[in-house]
């Protein structure tokens, strides 16, 4: 009997979570097409369907059995293969949904094309994975033509213990690329055509970590942009999401200064309590966070800050809450990213008490969201009438089309087939 491999033809991916993921199906993606694979439209039949997925919240993982059951309704012979966070967390538990034919942990999802060739469809699901103390290795990672903006991994796992957080379980150690390597492949990027890259990573800041050749190498984020600046033909770069205590002054000062390094932060909070914090087990108080601002806004008083926060975690208690509330609505940041706590198996945060009703963390999340809402209008009524460049994408909406300013304001605007991957000069009304 051929082996499943001899006879695929097609493959569809769906991506669940953050950025870093969406660079690591592309690359999954470029592994097979170069092995003969032809890639499809998700909700196309295909013969093989990738699901790389997220664990951060209990949504991902119901996302992800909706997904592998509408499989199952549309092509029931098609394989099945799950890899990402969720598949390293629960490989058995994945491995047990119907229609699940493989299970790639954190270690071998780079060998999907070698697994694939010895897959048979079968009753019951190969899982192909292993501890996560034993994941050591950085694989490149980038998307490339699914987007105008294209990310690039240059950091995976997370030394830090958030007892709230799946991440380190889930992808390992700290540990990165090298500085030469990602310069070169902003230079084969650039070569293509890109003109944006946004660098990604579980702890970008941490950049540096890793191992080259058996020999353990210390470099750092900032060593990093500098050397990305000087590479001509990335127009822009902007750094995905960085920890307050990992951002330094130097490189806030070296944004400031550069012409390729976009006037853009996105800096996690997660509480704006200090006594949450530090069951949290964040790395920093707030005292220092408004320090990182107060001293972005003074080196580029038109840049863009974005802020991660949790609602909800245990023990948060109204007044816990109004703190965080009263604190964000003082910062001069531009916009929220609100989530709302969920219980992870195996976290420290499963032992806090007393837990928030969940109804509560929903008000709380409404609440910031529209918080979010009026910040955005705020910072976007700053800059009317100011002319800025926008970076506009290749994709039409009926008839639309969008880009981002320097300082990520979007801009909507009827598609014109010269301006896709161009920047434009545009005055903000």
């Amino acid at each position: 009997m051929p082996s499943f491999m001899e006879q695929v033809k097609t493959v569809a991916f769906h991506t669940l979570g953050c950025k870093l993921n969406f660079s690591e199906t592309s690359t999954l993606s470029r592994l097979l097409e170069q092995d003969g694979f032809v890639k499809t439209d998700f909700e196309n039949t295909a013969d093989v369907y990738v699901i790389n997925t997220c664990s951060v919240t209990d949504n991902a993982d119901k996302e992800c059995r909706q997904l592998v059951r509408r499989i199952q309704r549309r092509a029931p012979e098609s394989m099945v293969v799950i890899t990402g966070c969720y598949a390293q967390l629960k490989p058995e538990e994945i491995a047990s949904i119907e229609g699940v034919d493989l299970v790639l942990g954190a270690a071998e999802k780079f060998n999907i094309t070698e697994h694939l060739k010895s897959l048979t469809k079968g009753n019951s699901a190969k899982i192909c994975s292993c501890d996560i103390e034993d994941v050591n290795t950085f694989h490149a990672s980038y998307s490339v033509n699914d987007r105008t903006r294209t990310f690039l991994k240059v950091q995976d796992g997370c030394d830090y213990s958030c007892t709230f957080c799946t991440i380190p379980m889930a992808r390992g150690k700290s540990r990165s690329d090298s500085v030469a390597s990602v310069v070169d492949n902003a230079t084969q990027l650039a070569a293509s055509g890109v003109k944006e890259i946004v660098l990604t990573g579980v702890n970008l800041g941490d950049f540096g970590k890793g191992f080259t050749g058996g020999k353990k190498r210390e470099e750092t984020f900032y060593e990093l942009i500098q050397e990305l600046d000087k590479v001509e033909g990335i127009e822009r770069y902007r750094i995905s999401s960085i920890e307050p205590n990992l951002l330094t002054n130097e490189i806030i000062e070296f944004v400031a200064n550069s012409r390729r390094f976009m006037p853009h932060f996105h800096i996690p909070l997660q509480s704006g309590n200090n006594e949450i914090l530090g069951l949290m087990r964040r790395r920093y108080r707030r005292e220092l966070y408004a320090e990182k601002v107060a001293l972005i806004k003074q080196f580029m008083p038109h840049c863009a800050i974005g802020v991660d926060v949790i609602v909800g975690f245990p023990s948060e208690s109204d007044a816990h809450f109004q703190d965080t509330y009263d604190f964000l609505h003082d910062l001069d940041v531009s916009y929220l990213h609100v989530f709302t706590y969920s219980e992870r198996a195996n976290t420290p945060a499963l032992d806090i008490k007393p837990v928030v009703p969940v109804n509560i963390r929903h008000e709380r999340n409404k609440q910031l969201r529209n918080l979010s809402h009026k910040k955005q209008q705020f910072f976007q009524e700053q800059h009317l009438n100011e002319t800025r460049k926008v970076l506009f994408e290749s994709h039409s909406k009926d008839g639309m089309m969008e880009g981002y300013t320097d300082n990520y304001i979007r801009v909507t605007t009827h598609f014109r087939e010269e301006w896709v991957n161009q920047l434009v000069e545009w005055e903000l009304r």
